[in-house]
């Protein structure tokens, strides 16, 4: 019976060790970077979605902005989330753009007046990246800690599956 015992808890041992080389291998320890950039945020165009997150018009607004995206090099896709649902049948409302320092016909056009901003690196799998509560957290505990007051918007910038930007404007 001890050795029962025994041999299950070595196995037990040898998967959390499996566990957190996988967590670690695939981002899940890497720090998340935060740097203030003398610079207004970058003017976004793009369309606000107002429904559930179930709705098919929410794929299709994203699909519109990524259409807009491949037309304008070097463009990135940006959400910002103004009411972020609890549940599938919640309603939400984020603004979806493409940073854009012209307007684009038919689209909104967000410029921020701010003259700096933090910018916080996220680089990891998507399957251990933080969430953005983790990441606002952060942001604003450098904010404190630097004596920065921020706008208390929050700019997710889609870089790739592996790296995702928040911009947060600085008053």
């Amino acid at each position: 019976m001890k050795k029962k015992g025994i041999i299950g808890i070595g196995i037990i041992a040898i998967l959390a060790v499996v566990a957190y080389l996988t967590f670690d291998r695939l981002g899940g320890n890497t720090p998340v970077e935060i740097q203030l950039i003398n610079q207004p945020p970058p003017s976004l165009a793009g369309k606000t979605y107002r429904g559930t997150p179930q709705a098919e018009e929410l794929g299709k607004t994203f699909e519109e902005i990524e259409s807009k995206k491949g037309l304008n090099p070097g463009s990135y896709l940006h959400t910002i989330y103004e009411i972020e649902p609890a549940g599938k049948l919640d309603t939400m409302v984020v603004f979806i753009g493409i940073n854009k320092s012209l307007p684009i016909n038919g689209l909104e056009y967000k410029i921020f007046e701010e003259g700096s901003y933090l910018l916080a690196t996220v680089k990891s799998n998507r399957w251990v990246m933080p969430s953005p509560q983790k990441v606002q957290q952060r942001l604003k505990e450098f904010a404190t800690e630097n004596k920065l007051e921020l706008s208390g918007v929050f700019i997710d910038k889609i870089i790739s599956d592996e790296e995702v930007q928040v911009i947060a404007p600085v008053k």
